[in-house]
Order: structure tokens, then sequence, then C-alpha cells
């Protein structure tokens, strides 16, 4: 009985390392959402996307390079960096959540909604599919709003080479239609962090 026993803990245990070393292996792609955790601040914890340029954003690290890179190496370069803003070195985790979705065959019909990409501060990252004709308005609404570290002044829609900055604050207040502006497929919306005194 004994020997089936550390039979079965010794298959399960190489289960485990064999999955931990694909993990380790895996080279991040644009697309991948992380989940991201801090053992000394929980207000830290996330789920971020790896935008199309590659990068992933966290309050107190800023943009952080991911792409190609393992996540052993996201976490090493996070730890880094948040170092500054603690007592000792934090604990931060990091683990591949979701893995992009491979793309539809050519040819298929026409989709009914399209892939809009957000990340930074946003209550809901990653990618979000709506309906075509969605505005910026609504997939606000959609993604659940802001986190309290959001600078809702600055937010950033990407469309292909072009950066345009909106202020939800003036859409909030009525003194602007940046709104009403339609999204594309593609369109990623970068919701920074807000400064110390901002």
């Amino acid at each position: 009985m004994s020997r089936l026993i550390t039979a079965f803990i010794a298959s399960l245990m190489a289960l485990v390392f064999s999955g931990m070393a694909m993990a380790q292996s895996y080279g991040v792609r644009a697309g991948d959402t992380l989940r991201i955790e801090v053992l000394e601040d929980p207000t830290l914890n996330r789920s971020v996307l790896v935008a199309p340029d590659g990068r992933i954003s966290m309050p107190l690290a800023g943009g952080v390079r991911a792409l190609g890179r393992t996540i052993e190496e996201i976490q090493a370069e996070l730890t880094a960096r948040l170092t500054a803003s603690f007592a000792t070195a934090p604990t931060v985790y990091v683990a591949l959540e979701r893995q992009r979705e491979a793309r539809a065959a050519s040819g298929s019909a026409a989709p009914a909604t399209i892939d809009i990409f957000v990340m930074g501060e946003a209550s809901k990252g990653g990618k979000i599919d709506v309906a075509p004709g969605t505005t910026i308005l609504q997939l606000f609404a959609t993604m659940g709003g802001f986190t309290k570290f959001a600078a809702t002044k600055r937010i950033q829609l990407r469309r292909d080479d072009q950066i345009y900055l909106i202020n939800y604050k003036a859409i909030e207040a009525g003194t602007s239609k940046q709104g009403a502006t339609v999204l594309a497929k593609g369109d990623v919306i970068v919701v920074p962090q807000r400064k110390l005194f901002e």
C-alpha cells in the first residue's frame, strides 16, 4: 500500500514539475493575460493584458516589457521596480492567466463583435468584445469604470500609430464630446496611473 502511495506522489510531483518547466520556458505573447499579485499590498493585485506593443502596466512599477519574456523574468523585474515603494522587497507572484486566442481562419463570416484591448487602471482589463459602433463612453461602462489609481484626465486611445488623449472628467461634466467617438477593431485603451498630487 505504501509503494502505491509513494508511486502516486512521485507521478503527481512529476506532473507539477513538468508544468512548472513549461511555464518557465513560455515566452509571453501580445494578447496574453497575466495575473499579478503582491503579497504585501493586495490593492495592487490585478489581471493585466499584454498590449500589442508587448508591454504591461502596473501601479508603482509603470510600463514593463513582457513580450517574449518568461513569467519569471517579468516577476523579477516587477519585484525590482516595486522594491522602492516598500520597506523590504515585496513578494510578487506572476502567472499566465489566459493565453491569447487563436485567430479565426480567413474567409469566415464578418464578426458580430470587434476586439478592443483595455490596459492599466481599468476595473476590467484585457480583451473586451464589443458590438461594431460601440462608443468610448459605452466601453467605459462595459469595463466597469476605473480603479482608484486611474488618471482619468489622461486616458489614451491608441489606434494604429496614433495616440488620442481622452479626458473622462470632461466627458462626465458634459464639456467634451469625446465619449461619442466610435471604436474600431484593435483599438487599445490605456488608463495610466495617477501621479501623486493629480
